[in-house]
């Protein structure tokens, strides 16, 4: 039976000024998804109210979500709109035992993040295993949005195009030997993944169930972030000040302020250079190969963001930290592989990437971006859709153009960061690279795979693209190898893509396919994406 009517819900941040931030492009998307239920004949009832004390309508916190559902018939059909990024776990508990059709919707745009968080949504919706159907638009009128939306009302459910997808059975002979045996080494020698503190911003897709990790020999040393904080504590003015001078001595701009309250500090960067060491240390005392930092829920009270930590974990060459007893240089002349977010699908990615590239003689330095927008571009020779991957400071200096020399550090929105705190920001280096995605989908570790190149656009292009997501910012210009926006919005399982760069396009390829290869050894079940 064709529907007739939907509840629509909006699920929001926990951060207050975050919602009422979005409040406005939410209401002016619904306005438009209403009038598009409207003209198939559908009314829209909202199963909750803005609240004018908060001033907001989102749905805001796991508790009240629980009091939304409770109004909410189980079989009716629910709409799940987003124009602002949400924390999944507010509402999961709720969609995990709904009983009728669920439609996940978000408007296309780079400033209002509602497709970062409906994508987050939808891996976290994959990995528990309810079903659901989703969309995205622009205005909620094109032919895509319009032929989806009738699909659902009249069969409750919408099938995307997956063509671009095949199964990764098929690696040529020389990338399977060395995948195989890369992945036999990794899983008989084991690595710690240290976490400090799961779940970052309701990402329960983000969390990998410790009997899928232990499959790939990777077991989980959980810290905390207040372990961290006290960490920073016993590391000296003299020590912080050398990172930061380190840095300034390759040029890293440092976009400073007067006001702490607004404005990027000395003092701030020199905190966040206390946290590199901490961090460093502690990687070294556990054991830790790769680590992951909360996005500073609660450590965001006590010390300025992980940010340019992050980005400076990243890279191989870094400031040097030495142990706090012997004097020895910790992780001398590597990378600390660190997950933005703890995103520990992202972390075991980050990993093996980072061992296998070294071991094929590729430049190792690894990151996750948010899959944040995109549109087409056409002049300068390019004529193609030109995603843009950007993420909040993790970035290594090795993917910029001229590294280090073109970096700054500008200030994290203070409306998320009272405390401050700088980001790595760099515009991408033109070149080839693998993009990649392990997620959990029917109790099992998954992995997409794909190749990509890095183009180099206009710079008012670029600062046209930064103002209309996040300035403060890294930014990569991606085009995906024969996978179109909407192939790739239906298929991803998360708001986080890993990309590695290879040396020309066929290392690209041959280094995918060991890859592929090596996930496959290890229990994931690998599917290549789009033209390789």
């Amino acid at each position: 039976m064709a529907i007739k009517e939907v509840i629509l819900i909006a699920n929001g941040d926990l951060r207050t000024d975050a919602n009422r931030n979005c409040h406005e492009a939410q209401v002016a998307m619904e306005k438009q998804i209403v009038a598009a239920f409207k003209k198939e004949g559908v009314s829209v009832k909202r199963g909750h109210p803005f609240d004018p004390k908060k001033g907001h309508g989102f749905i805001d916190s796991q508790k009240y979500g629980m009091e939304v559902f409770r109004s909410i018939p189980r079989d009716a059909p629910l709409v799940v709109a987003e124009a602002v990024w949400q924390y999944s776990h507010h509402i999961l508990h709720g969609l995990y035992q709904h009983e009728g059709p669920i439609l996940t919707v978000a408007n296309w745009s780079g400033t209002w993040p509602g497709l970062v968080g409906m994508l987050n949504l939808n891996g976290s919706l994959t990995k528990a295993g309810v079903e659901y159907s989703t969309l995205w638009s622009e205005n909620f009128t094109d032919s895509f949005f319009r032929q989806g939306l009738k699909s659902w009302l009249e069969a409750g459910r919408i099938a995307h195009d997956s063509a671009h997808v095949r199964p990764g059975d098929s690696i040529p002979a020389g990338a399977e030997e060395i995948g195989v045996a890369f992945a036999r080494e990794f899983r008989e020698r084991k690595a710690i993944m240290g976490v400090f503190d799961e779940g970052c911003m309701g990402m329960y897709n983000a969390i990998i169930p410790d009997e899928l990790l232990h499959q790939t020999g990777v077991f989980k040393e959980r810290l905390s972030q207040s372990t961290l904080y006290a960490k920073m504590l016993t590391v000296s003015d003299t020590e912080a000040r050398a990172v930061y001078e380190w840095l300034r001595e390759r040029h890293v701009y440092f976009d400073f302020g007067l006001k702490e309250e607004e404005d990027l500090t000395e003092k701030q960067v020199l905190q966040q250079c206390k946290m590199y060491i901490a961090a460093v240390r502690l990687a070294d005392e556990f054991g830790c190969e790769t680590i992951g930092i909360q996005y500073q829920q609660g450590l965001k009270d006590l010390a300025p963001a992980s940010d340019l930590v992050e980005g400076l974990l990243n890279n191989c060459e870094r400031p040097p930290v030495h142990h706090e007893d012997t004097g020895a240089e910790l992780f001398a002349g590597e990378a600390l592989p660190h997950f933005n977010e703890v995103d520990e699908c992202a972390g075991l990615d980050a990993l093996v990437t980072y061992k296998l590239w070294r071991r094929l003689g590729y430049p190792p330095e690894t990151t996750l971006h948010d899959l944040r927008w995109g549109r087409h571009y056409k002049g300068d020779g390019l004529d193609a859709y030109v995603w843009v991957f950007l993420i909040s400071g993790a970035a290594p200096a090795a993917h910029f153009i001229d590294g280090y020399r073109g970096a700054s550090s500008e200030r994290q929105p203070p409306m998320y960061f009272r405390l401050g705190g700088g980001t790595l920001k760099g515009i991408s280096k033109p070149g080839h690279i693998v993009w990649s995605r392990v997620y959990v989908q029917g109790g099992r570790l998954k992995f997409d795979t794909g190749l990509a190149e890095v183009v180099r656009l206009p710079q008012e292009e670029t600062e046209e693209r930064w103002r209309l997501t996040t300035p403060q910012w890294p930014i990569m210009h991606a085009v995906l190898k024969g996978i179109t926006r909407d192939q790739m919005m239906a298929r991803h399982k998360s708001n986080h893509i890993q990309v590695v760069y290879a040396p020309d396009e066929t290392s690209a390829r041959n280094g995918l396919y060991a890859k592929a290869a090596a996930m496959s050894e290890l229990g994931l079940e690998v599917s290549l994406c789009g033209e390789i």
